[in-house]
């Protein structure tokens, strides 16, 4: 009988790494023969490369070839094929990695000879031909094919209370969701513990904590998620970090979650380093999460209630649309506070976005909506509160939503984007605005605007928009009231994980008489205080998470706080913001 009091814990045993792997090392090798590399008119051959091929073994696979299966996702109702390059959905499974690294796989044989490291699967999928970096010879390499889906997953659904402690998972074939099953699998189980583990190179996903898709019977009273994942590391999954759907009372903590999406499937939409779908109640704490490739750190999909985001560090949105995207989600309240968002770049077409020389933009009734990259988006979504974060170098605004009118099932009604509160966070350098409010129904109070010029805030609706600073904000809108404006410097080192504020190292150009007006504070020490008291009673945060352990862990106390993810400041201090190491 499954019980917390009968949990089963599958653990590394003595000492070193203990490594489950879904993929085999292979050892014969053959020339390619019989596939033309070029020759076709116009084209010249490289006639000094080396390709390889290697027949599969049969026995290598029990049922499942992923050479033969393709990556596109089962449900294919949302992809919009139109929008999209289907090259890399279409690609087969099956990697092939050199000395631990994968290869690239191409869709046609004459483009290995444009591009060493690469690999092509016949279209029986019985044979794999690949290029090695350097036209190296694989009989001097570690040359490793996937061979299996997952590395870890029941083989019934639904078991739970199950540990999985200090084991790596590598070279899992998955498809893209959904389905959602992963290197590391619950099959549907609740209540796990995985904690100490490390993920590497899963094709699609790396660990699935739901219901896997939403086609399957629903069971009254079924339970789903309450699982805890802690002290992870899931590195490199081509689609989805972790994935759950309907996964209740979750707990992330302590984890690296880097490299997602290099697959480029962001518009099967399912993409993210964490995509749970209707999550209630969870907790995401001092994780980080980096490097994620065309798709968001943290995307809470429709009916999402009463979660915390706190204390992680979200670095380093590659070609990213948003960081935390909080989506469809008309119920309860959800709370992003005391992180640091770094460094979103946004995700679009640069050769759309119009020139306007001379004065051509400055009568423009609405912006463009050509240019991404947010560090909080929320789309359709009621009630959120953001407060105490860092957010810094977003390539379009710090906060943006926008209302989903006709978004609807069964009784569920349209979604306002209204009612969101913005509290005593620190915005820095942000390419478009901070702040993107759709209507004037939100609120928005202490906050501290650094390095920013021009409309940095604004109302989207009734157009045209409104693009003010924070004099105009406070007059015409009656917010930030207790808002501060900033000129110095913020860095943030995504490498070596440190944090430092300093003096400006250039002037701000102003019209005459302007900095006399707006008196910018030049050194952080000098940054007013906020009174606890007085931003509870107008925003109705309450005071335990203005009091809350800020991203140091060191907890609050006394009448005031400062704006910012950090109690205490210093210009020229080097903070150290790994929060894996403030457990």
């Amino acid at each position: 009988m499954q019980s917390p009091e009968k949990m089963v814990s599958y653990e590394a045993f003595g000492d070193g790494e203990v490594i489950v792997k879904a993929s085999e090392q292979v050892f014969d090798f053959q020339k390619s023969t019989g596939w033309r590399s070029g020759g076709f008119p116009g084209e010249l051959v490289n006639t000094g490369m080396r390709i390889w091929q290697h027949r599969l073994d049969p026995d290598m696979f029990r049922g499942y070839n992923p050479f033969c299966a393709v990556n596109i996702l089962h449900d294919r109702l949302f992809l919009e094929y139109d929008k999209t390059d289907m090259t890399t959905y279409l690609n087969r499974r099956g990697m092939v990695f050199c000395d631990g690294r994968p290869l690239k796989q191409v869709s046609l044989y004459h483009q290995m000879a444009r591009e060493e490291g690469t690999y092509w699967v016949e279209a029986n999928g019985q044979t794999v031909h690949f290029r090695l970096p350097g036209d190296g010879d694989p009989a001097e390499h570690v040359i490793e094919l996937t061979s299996r889906e997952q590395c870890f997953a029941p083989q019934e659904p639904f078991l739970s209370y199950i540990r999985v402690k200090g084991l790596t998972f590598a070279h899992a074939a998955t498809g893209a969701p959904v389905p959602q099953r992963g290197a590391l699998s619950c099959h549907r189980g609740h209540h796990w513990i995985i904690e100490d583990c490390t993920i590497d190179w899963s094709n699609a996903v790396g660990i699935d904590v739901g219901n896997e898709c939403w086609h399957h019977q629903w069971t009254e009273g079924q339970i789903i998620g309450s699982t805890v994942i802690r002290r992870c590391t899931v590195r490199d999954a081509g689609v989805c970090g972790i994935a759950g759907l309907h996964a209740e009372n979750m707990l992330v903590e302590d984890c690296l979650i880097a490299g997602t999406g290099w697959q480029r499937m962001e518009l099967s939409w399912e993409a993210g380093g964490m995509k749970l779908h209707n999550s209630r109640n969870g907790l995401f704490r001092r994780n980080i999460f980096r490097d994620t490739f065309r798709a968001d750190h943290i995307w809470l999909d429709c009916g999402n209630e009463n979660n915390r985001i706190t204390r992680n560090l979200f670095l380093d949105g590659i070609e990213q649309r948003e960081a935390v995207f909080i989506e469809c989600t008309k119920e309860g309240v959800n709370l992003i506070d005391h992180n640091i968002f770094w460094n979103v770049e946004g995700r679009f077409d640069r050769n759309a976005v119009p020139a306007e020389p001379g004065s051509s933009g400055w009568y423009k009734m609405i912006e463009d909506n050509v240019v991404n990259g947010y560090a909080v988006y929320g789309e359709g979504t009621d009630r959120m509160r953001v407060v105490n974060n860092l957010i810094g170098k977003c390539r379009s605004a710090g906060y943006f939503a926008k209302p989903v009118g006709f978004r609807m099932h069964g009784l569920e009604r349209g979604g306002t984007s209204r009612d969101a509160v913005l509290a005593g966070n620190i915005f820095y350098d942000c390419g478009e605005a901070a702040i993107k409010f759709p209507t004037r129904d939100n609120a928005s109070e202490g906050n501290l605007y650094v390095k920013l010029k021009g409309g940095y805030l604004r109302v989207l609706y009734p157009e045209p928009e409104v693009c003010l600073n924070l004099p105009a904000w406070q007059e015409f809108e009656g917010f930030d009231l207790t808002g501060q404006e900033g000129w110095f410097d913020i860095q943030v080192d995504t490498q070596n994980y440190t944090l430092v504020f300093k003096q400006a190292g250039e002037t701000m150009f102003a019209m005459p008489g302007q900095l006399e007006r707006r008196k910018h504070i030049k050194h952080v020490e000098d940054m007013g205080k906020l009174e606890v008291r007085a931003l509870e009673e107008k925003t109705r945060i309450d005071r335990q998470v203005l009091w809350a352990e800020d991203f140091l862990g060191e907890a609050g106390e006394g009448d005031y706080v400062v704006p910012g993810p950090l109690r205490k400041l210093k210009e020229g201090g080097i903070y150290h913001i790994d929060p894996r190491k403030r457990q």
